[in-house]
């Protein structure tokens, strides 16, 4: 090799399958697809954050009044405005981050009604004080 030469090494694994080769990626390897936020979830937090917001500005007055106006259930609305009382830690993995819960956005309505510090670990599995 010269000098100019870059030398890029790749720890990929060749096996067959079906008799062709197909190229498997290291085992510490985590695809982009299983970091990414569900775009539901999104769209929810930011959803409930906005009905929040028409709250507490006397946007509207009641929780009837919003669902009225975004045409749909009152009841809807009262189940997805818990998400915008999610703990700060929770919310700022959830959005910022763009960690995926390990639950579903029905149990992640359910969490809200928990104490802050154990919201943590009932979405993500892990303490409050882990890293991502």
């Amino acid at each position: 090799m010269t000098e100019n030469t870059i030398r890029v090494v790749i720890p990929l694994t060749v096996r067959k399958k079906n008799g062709r080769p197909k190229i498997l990626p290291p085992a510490d390897h985590v695809p982009a697809e299983a970091r990414m936020q569900d775009a539901h979830v999104l769209r929810a937090i930011a959803r409930a954050w906005n009905w929040r917001r028409r709250l507490e500005r006397g946007e509207a007055s009641t929780i009837a009044d919003i669902a009225k106006a975004d045409n749909v259930s009152d009841r809807y609305v009262s189940r997805m405005v818990r998400l915008a009382y999610l703990a700060p830690d929770v919310l700022e993995k959830l959005v910022i981050h763009r960690i995926p819960p390990a639950l579903s956005l029905n149990d992640l309505m359910a969490i809200a009604d928990l104490p802050w510090p154990e919201q943590m670990e009932a979405v993500f599995g892990t303490a409050l004080g882990s890293t991502p």
